[in-house]
């Protein structure tokens, strides 16, 4: 049986139609996903998000747990900041992508993929081993809602007395919604300006109407899980699953920066990603623009001159810019932009062009 969000009972009343994400009931889409994308790039659409994964680590070596678990540098972060981060296996696989926001000196919250939530949380405490750290999962007390688009901060400064103009993309801070706790960070999978707010699962109901109300005037929207898929893939950003995989290596994924090599503790998969780091790695992520109204899906093969040498991971008919768009990962020989490659689509050849990744970059 799935489970619930907090917000079930809400998305019901609002007659969303709700599909089973990561062993989650959650809303795919609440009245139209065009509608839902169009706002949360024009103006702002309100997520729910409480299928994600919330984990505390904390005491004196917090941030050295987090150093060997993960591949980033995460003692470097500075109180009040956030970074994103993988957490790979021995191999170099990836196990999960991740936000890790640092909450206190020995405080920090990671926040993992639904689907990958029991495998970070097993890890974590596998790893915490030998560290004066304890791993918590406060998943099931925390909901997570988001506010995304360009009137995000008229609609938070409505109900908030938070500095927002202070607050820099990648940073949180505690702050308090109408009598409602909540940590308020400006983070985001949409490629808009945005806000994610952390708050108890139980007040989670009261917070989302009061960004509701505060956010009628400015064309604020309800916005499910489809339009969700289609804005981050316009910006770009990766999806576990599609773009990443135990397969994969950051490298392929072209996400090479965030191994965080010369941090001075040795790491979970250090040994391989230096070697991986070395290679020509074979195929590698690209973006596609295709043409006409035909979007190229999730693993359908790539072509050049009738030969396969690529796979798409993800793909759609972008709302925003009116034509088809796919990440794929791609041999290495085809991969410079310009590149023209062809997709089989159910049967049918269609040309498609490789370009730079994101698609889609606000103003």
């Amino acid at each position: 049986m799935s489970k619930e969000s907090p917000l079930y009972g809400v998305h019901k009343g609002l007659g969303a139609l709700f599909t089973d994400f990561a062993g989650w009931s959650m809303p795919v889409r609440y009245s139209s996903e065009l509608a839902e994308h169009k706002a949360v790039r024009e103006a702002a659409g309100l997520f729910d998000l409480s299928h994600m994964a919330e984990i505390e680590v904390t005491g004196p070596q917090a941030a050295d747990v987090l150093d060997y678990a993960f591949v980033g540098n995460l003692s470097a972060v500075k109180v009040g900041r956030a970074r994103y981060t993988m957490i790979c296996n021995a191999e170099g696989g990836v196990l999960d992508d991740l936000v890790v926001y640092r909450l206190a000196d020995e405080k920090f919250l990671v926040v993992a993929n639904a689907g990958n939530a029991d495998v970070v949380a097993a890890a974590l405490a596998e790893r915490v081993a030998g560290f004066d750290a304890v791993v918590t999962n406060k998943s099931e007390d925390v909901a997570l809602i988001a506010v995304q688009g360009p009137r995000a901060v008229d609609i938070l400064s409505a109900v908030t007395d938070a500095d927002l103009a202070e607050l820099k993309y990648y940073a949180s801070v505690p702050a308090v919604v109408k009598g409602h706790d909540v940590l308020l960070a400006r983070t985001g999978y949409t490629g808009e300006d945005g806000f994610e707010l952390y708050v108890a699962a139980a007040e989670a109901p009261a917070v989302w109407q009061l960004l509701t109300e505060a956010g009628a005037p400015h064309g604020l929207l309800p916005a499910g899980l489809a339009c969700r898929d289609t804005l981050r893939l316009e910006a770009g950003m990766p999806l576990y699953g599609n773009e990443l995989s135990l397969e994969l290596s950051p490298f392929e994924a072209g996400l090479g920066r965030v191994v965080k090599f010369e941090k001075p503790n040795d790491f979970v998969g250090k040994a391989a990603l230096e070697q991986l780091a070395k290679a020509d790695v074979p195929r590698v992520r690209v973006g596609l623009k295709g043409t006409g109204r035909r979007a190229p899906r999730h693993g359908y093969k790539l072509l050049a001159d009738g030969v396969e040498v690529g796979e798409v991971t993800s793909g759609a008919l972008s709302p925003t810019l009116g034509h088809p768009i796919a990440m794929a990962y791609v041999d290495r020989a085809h991969t410079a932009p310009g590149t023209q490659l062809s997709v089989d689509i159910r049967g049918k050849i269609e040309p498609v062009e490789v370009v730079e990744i994101p698609f889609y970059q606000r103003g």
